[in-house]
């Protein structure tokens, strides 16, 4: 069968390898249809693994597929159900994980793709416990957003941030993949949203997806914007990815015992903060990492309501690369997948 595999860092080979054994107890055998991109993928390629890997390592961290085959003593989920693994490979068993917060798991054993062999093959073996089945009418390129992007703002907006109907909220870079997904699900709240974006066109389709203001970083000031828009007062909520660009403006948007989230930092890791203004606001800030698996189950219920995330290029396993290369390059708007 075929893996796309990381020979070491940078250097991707499409190879031919041998497929796995039959599903052991407590794990199913999947068939990969979609991986999906994200900058997990971009590090990965660059060697920002934070731990010990060994080469080759097939790459992918979220995908979506079809079951194939199930151990011993596996209930959850029977040959030809469509699923979604989760990409950590979580112990179960921790005070975090039996609490609902996997992604807190004490003694997880890496993230697929990441420390250990991914997706990106056609045919692999993962536990059936972390395993979500993707309700009838829900596409499988949309499904292939879940496990990392969709369920990340998932998390983010509603764990973290607790985002309730009708508040304002700034999300940044509204054209990226999970973006857009937050610009439409705070649209199907009700929330005013405002987003940045990088470009005249990109700003043109964050509006197009619902949200109520789009500002071009790149020629404004997005923090004078946002305070000009809501009468000085500013936003509920920021949804914070960016990083070292945008941290200042961010906390500059909040209002008074405002939230601001954030999962990310593709500009930068360092950033300062006036810890005066920090508790003269009353600012909440919440560090959001990955999400735990009801984010997932929760997310994909929401797209079968209607909340679709926005899918911008699907390519073939063989142009991998070249889709990672469009995400180092913010050269795109919403999510690219790879069919396998």
């Amino acid at each position: 069968m075929r893996a796309l595999q990381l020979i070491t860092d940078r250097e991707l080979s499409l190879s031919e390898v041998e497929p796995p054994p039959p599903p052991a107890a407590g794990e199913v055998q999947l068939r990969i249809r979609m991986v999906g991109l994200n900058h997990i993928d971009v590090w990965g390629l660059r060697g920002m693994a934070f731990a010990k890997r060994k080469y080759p390592l097939t790459v992918g961290a979220e995908a979506a597929g079809d079951v194939i085959a199930v151990g011993p003593g596996v209930t959850n989920v029977v040959p030809g159900d469509r699923v979604v693994p989760f990409s950590a490979l979580t112990c179960g068993t921790c005070k975090a994980c039996r609490r609902g917060r996997d992604n807190l798991c004490e003694n997880v054993g890496g993230v697929r793709g990441f420390h250990v062999d991914g997706f990106a093959q056609d045919i692999t073996n993962h536990p059936a416990r972390l395993v979500v089945k993707i309700p009838d009418g829900v596409a499988m390129e949309d499904a292939a957003c879940m496990a990392v992007a969709y369920s990340t703002v998932e998390h983010m907006l509603f764990d973290n941030a607790q985002l309730e109907p009708g508040e304002t909220v700034l999300v940044q870079a509204g054209g990226s993949g999970i973006g857009t997904i937050a610009v439409k699900i705070a649209k199907s709240l009700d929330c005013i949203v405002i987003a940045t974006a990088g470009s005249d066109e990109k700003c043109a389709r964050v509006k197009a997806l619902g949200a109520d203001h789009v500002i071009n970083y790149r020629t404004d000031r997005f923090e004078g914007v946002v305070r000009r828009l809501t009468g000085k007062k500013g936003v509920d909520v920021v949804f914070e990815h960016v990083g070292a660009d945008t941290w200042q403006g961010s906390l500059f948007s909040l209002k008074r015992g405002g939230r601001l989230v954030t999962c990310g930092a593709t500009s930068g890791p360092s950033g300062s903060i006036n810890l005066m203004q920090l508790f003269q606001q009353q600012y909440r800030i919440v560090g959001s990492f990955g999400s735990p698996l009801s984010a997932s189950e929760r997310g994909l219920a929401r797209i079968a309501s209607g909340v679709r995330p926005v899918i911008d290029t699907v390519y073939p396993l063989d142009k991998f690369r070249e889709g990672v290369g469009r995400l180092e390059h913010r050269d795109v708007f919403g999510k690219i997948l790879v069919a396998l």
